[in-house]
């Protein structure tokens, strides 16, 4: 009998779809279970987290909150660009030693903003790539045309776009946990996507009235509660497992876990087609407000964040950035833990993120000369 695969989502949904012999199998086993775990009963919607660091918002779209963390008005700002997938922003701000925001803030870090993504209305799903990514200009422009960018898995790859399609408003760019190049690793998701057709994509879309249900997508990616053992790894806890101060931590991060992000159909099926399948972002195929990207363009100095066990985003296909970005500088960095631990973990924030932030805090220096850009292999 076929073992269970090593870091495979635990979706029950998978594990057939696994068994298969063939791709073609796996993704007609997928298509078949996919809505009937994702379309179960709407569940009641939980309270929005709140969050962990004062903050106020200072400006409103439609698509998202530019909330402000900032405690002087001086200096380059710095804006974190939230993953727009699943869970909310608050994953930046947890708790008290799981917040990245107090970790950036700790290090020097005090012109902060963190992009708050809003769920889709119903109106909204024939929002795209380019909706969001015109909508993060808007903020950069807020913040006076030229900012840091600090981009978190899914919000990773938009920060690493806009770089690309406007090189002269990023001074610099840290990337966490964020996919790149899909085909220089596998992980979790790229293999989910790769297997299952887009015809199913279709159909959960179709079922949400043109956008994604948040509570669909926990369905498919997480059907059970995490049990305390995970979450007291993922979040690299300091209180013991049994604790009173633990059970808090854990209500106060299954609190942040139910609440989800219903997301733009158009939005959805472009991510998944166009990165994940098509992988255009690293191929120099993908075109964003109506240019072609070409990620040599990124000239910012640029640092990367991987997670050493990270079961998400495999650090390979982060680290692919180095030879594809036209960056002076470039530094990496592999923090201890999986996927969530990168950006909740008191260590990964305690060790990497500590680098990365006074990195960001350095004044600008004159630059060395360009590093010379690696070819990929035809």
């Amino acid at each position: 009998m076929a073992e269970r695969p090593p870091n495979f989502p635990a979706s029950a949904f998978l594990w057939p779809a696994y068994l298969a012999s063939s791709a073609g199998e796996v993704s007609a086993a997928i298509a078949q279970q996919w809505l009937a775990l994702a379309v179960g009963p709407k569940p009641d919607a939980p309270p929005e987290p709140g969050w962990t660091t004062p903050n106020t918002v200072a400006l409103a779209l439609r698509t998202v909150r530019l909330r402000d963390f900032a405690t002087t008005q001086a200096g380059t700002p710095t804006l974190v660009c939230a993953p727009f997938a699943l869970h909310g922003a608050t994953i930046v701000d947890l708790a008290p030693g799981h917040s990245l925001v107090a970790a950036l803030r700790a290090t020097g870090l005090r012109r902060l903003f963190v992009t708050d993504w809003r769920p889709a209305a119903p109106d909204m799903g024939g929002l795209g790539i380019d909706d969001y990514l015109a909508d993060l200009n808007v903020l950069i422009d807020e913040l006076g045309g030229r900012a840091d960018l600090v981009g978190l898995c899914q919000g990773g790859w938009m920060a690493l776009l806009y770089a690309a399609r406007f090189p002269g408003k990023v001074r610099r760019l840290v990337l966490a946990g964020a996919p790149v190049d899909i085909a220089a690793g596998d992980s979790q998701i790229s293999a989910l996507a790769r297997a299952t057709p887009l015809a199913a994509f279709r159909e959960l879309i179709d079922h949400g009235g043109g956008c994604v249900e948040g509570h669909a997508l926990l369905r498919l990616w997480s059907p059970e509660a995490l049990p305390a053992e995970e979450v007291h790894q993922l979040l690299q806890a300091q209180e013991p497992l049994e604790s009173a101060a633990f059970a808090r931590l854990q209500a106060v991060f299954h609190a942040w876990y139910r609440w989800t992000l219903d997301l733009p159909g158009a939005y959805y099926l472009e991510t998944v087609e166009r990165l994940f399948k098509n992988n255009e972002l690293a191929t120099g195929r993908f075109v964003a407000l109506g240019r072609r990207i070409d990620l040599a363009a990124v000239r910012a100095p640029l640092f990367l964040i991987a997670a050493r066990d990270d079961e998400v985003t495999a650090p390979a296909q982060l680290f692919a950035a180095e030879r594809l970005v036209g960056s002076r500088e470039l530094r990496k960095a592999t923090a201890p833990g999986r996927h969530l631990s990168l950006f909740l973990g008191r260590r990964a924030l305690g060790e990497a993120w500590q680098e990365a932030a006074r990195w960001l805090a350095a004044p600008d220096a004159d630059p060395p000369r360009r590093r010379p850009r690696a070819r990929a292999s035809d």
